[in-house]
C-alpha cells in the first residue's frame, strides 16, 4: 500500500529527487561550453553531482550512496578534490549502515545538517479559495521573471539572477517540467517548479517574495502542482526542505507528510 513507510517507498522517494537533480544538471551541462562546469558521475549506487561555477551545496553533493559503496568512498573524494569542491553526502536511512557512517567518520566527514523528504499519495486535490490569488503556467521568456522572485524569494545577491534566469530558461522545454507563477491582484508574487517522471511529482523549487509572505502563496503553489500529479494520473506527490522550515510546514498543511529524515555530512 502506497502511504506505508517502508525501504522500498523510501528508495522511490529518493530515486525521484535524483531523476530530477540529473534531469536538471543535465540540461545545464548541454548548455553550450557547458559555462557552468557540470559533471555528473556515478559510482556503485551514488550519483556524484558538481556545478563547479554554480557555489553552494543544492548542486555539489552525494545522493544515492549506499552500504555497499564503502570501497568507492575515495574515488568519490578524488572527483571533488580535483574540482576543488567540499564533498557532500546526503545519507538515507534506507541506505545507511553502521560500517558505512564509521568509514565516513574515519574519513574526517562528520553530520551537521538534517533534512526532511515529503510525500502524499494522490487521492483528491484541493484548491485555493482566495480570489485575489492567481496561479497560472509560465513561459520560457518569463525567466527572468522567475529568476527575479527566486533571487529575492532565497535572498541571493543580485548580480546572480541572470545566472539563474539562463540556467532555468533551459528546462521550459522540457515537458517533463513545469514552471509556474503566482500573482496577487496581477502582481507576481511566488514561482513554484514540478518535475514528473514515472509518475511521481517532484517539487523541485518554490519561492516568494518577502513582501508577499504569510499569505497562503507557497501553499497554493503546492496545491497547483498537486493538481497537475493528478491530472497526469501520478501516484505520489514527493519534495523536500530544510527540518522545521516554513516550507516543511506549507507541505504539511498541504497533506505531505514525512517519509524520512536525510543527514548531511561534510567533512570537518
Amino acid at each position: 500500500m502506497i502511504g506505508t513507510v517502508n525501504k522500498k517507498l523510501a528508495v522511490e522517494l529518493e530515486n525521484s529527487e535524483i531523476d530530477a537533480l540529473h534531469s536538471r544538471l543535465s540540461a545545464i551541462q548541454d548548455i553550450e561550453g557547458n559555462p557552468m562546469g557540470v559533471e555528473m558521475k556515478r559510482f556503485g549506487n551514488a550519483t556524484a553531482f558538481s556545478c563547479k561555477n554554480i557555489p553552494g551545496p543544492a548542486f555539489n553533493t552525494v545522493k544515492g550512496l549506499n552500504s555497499e559503496d564503502e570501497g568507492f568512498l575515495e574515488e568519490i573524494l578524488d572527483f571533488y578534490r580535483q574540482k576543488e569542491i567540499p564533498v557532500r553526502f546526503e545519507l538515507t536511512p534506507a541506505h545507511t549502515s553502521t560500517e558505512l557512517l564509521h568509514q565516513l567518520h574515519r574519513l574526517g566527514f562528520y553530520q551537521n545538517d538534517f533534512h526532511t523528504t515529503l510525500f502524499m499519495p494522490i487521492s483528491e486535490v484541493s484548491t485555493s479559495e482566495d480570489d485575489s490569488l492567481s496561479i497560472r503556467k509560465m513561459e520560457k521568456h518569463e525567466a527572468s521573471t522567475y529568476a527575479d522572485i527566486y533571487v529575492q524569494g532565497f535572498q541571493m545577491p543580485a548580480f546572480l539572477k541572470d545566472g539563474v534566469a539562463q540556467n532555468n530558461a533551459v528546462l521550459f522545454d522540457h515537458d517533463r517540467w513545469t514552471f509556474y507563477l503566482a500573482s496577487v491582484n496581477g502582481e507576481p508574487a511566488g514561482i513554484g517548479v514540478v518535475f514528473i517522471k514515472d509518475r511521481i511529482a517532484t517539487l523541485a523549487a518554490a519561492a516568494t517574495l518577502p513582501s508577499f509572505r504569510s499569505r497562503g502563496i507557497q501553499r497554493a503553489l503546492i496545491q497547483q502542482r498537486i493538481h497537475q500529479a493528478f491530472r497526469e494520473e501520478c501516484s505520489l506527490v514527493v519534495g523536500q526542505a530544510k527540518f522545521g522550515s516554513v516550507s516543511q510546514n506549507n507541505m504539511e498543511r498541504a497533506g505531505m507528510r514525512i517519509g524520512y529524515t536525510k543527514a548531511i555530512w561534510v567533512k570537518g
